[in-house]
């Protein structure tokens, strides 16, 4: 488990998480009244185009009532929640931090999805294996964060059933990712190394998965993260009156390095799915 200081958290992302329950706060919800899933949409989504995303997860992956889910990289529970309560999906939820997953399980119980998510703090390398046989794997922007890319496809395929899908998005290297931008993504973005298109299929491929589809998403993210910086800023007087002036320079900062990350052409976007191939090895295709 992370602790405050951690290296992570020098992406400033990560940093003054109460801002979420004093919003709550402002917005008149008591500290431990009930929350309906889309009272907290525009907190707990910690990736782009929020749950739109995560709806385009549960199309793709062809999710179904019941279905066992882990979630690498849950955040504040936010993807976790969606699926258990639009998709009635059993969802596992691994995080490495342990300030947004104390957030996140609080958020979960205030919610009542409590019996269909399990928040665990851990780290999805090095502790025990969760149990095989999940029938979806997803992620929103963590994989990033982990520079043991063959260990990490390796565990993901260990996860699922066979026949089970997996749906992350993530970064990728385009050709134009200097040694400034690296050393701004290793420094403010906790990304210490970022594998490009062909070396990132490569990757899904070697560790068993079959089925591989990559879609390039880095166009629209340049947007939401300009767009997101922007709406910010515009709003910096009610944030500063809740959070203070060290939350919102915090956040400014590390979303202008966004915008500055994507507009200079060197950082791309991915949103990739593939499969365990079924024990019989034949192809299951995803749902379209």
């Amino acid at each position: 488990m992370t602790q405050p200081d951690a290296p992570i958290k020098t992406m400033k992302l990560y940093t003054h998480v109460e801002r979420v329950e004093r919003e709550l706060a402002a917005r008149g919800f008591g500290p431990d009244g009930a929350l309906k899933i889309d009272d907290l949409f525009d907190l707990d989504q910690l990736h782009y185009h929020g749950p739109e995303a995560v709806r385009a997860a549960m199309d793709r992956l062809g999710l179904n009532a019941g279905d066992r889910v882990i979630d690498v990289g849950s955040g504040l529970g936010g993807p976790a929640r969606l699926l258990a309560s639009e998709g009635g999906c059993r969802v596992t939820a691994i995080e490495l931090q342990s300030d947004l997953d104390r957030l996140a399980t609080r958020l979960t119980r205030r919610t009542g999805l409590e019996q269909r998510i399990e928040h665990r703090c851990e780290d999805f390398l090095t502790a025990e294996r969760p149990e095989p046989g999940f029938d979806a794997l997803v992620s929103w922007l963590t994989f990033l964060h982990i520079p043991e890319r063959s260990a990490l496809m390796e565990r993901c395929f260990e996860c699922l059933r066979p026949g089970g899908s997996i749906l992350v998005e993530d970064f990728y290297a385009r050709p134009d990712l200097g040694p400034q931008q690296r050393e701004m993504l290793k420094n403010e973005v906790y990304c210490r190394k970022l594998p490009s298109w062909e070396q990132y299929r490569e990757q899904i491929e070697a560790a068993g998965f079959e089925g591989t589809e990559m879609e390039d998403m880095s166009a629209g993210w340049s947007r939401f993260v300009s767009d997101r910086l922007g709406e910010f800023r515009r709003g910096k007087e009610h944030f500063v009156a809740i959070h203070g002036d060290d939350a919102f320079e915090a956040l400014e900062h590390f979303y202008s390095v966004m915008v500055d990350l994507f507009g200079s052409g060197g950082l791309g976007g991915v949103r990739w799915s593939a499969r365990r191939p079924d024990q019989e090895g034949a192809a299951q295709g995803l749902t379209a």
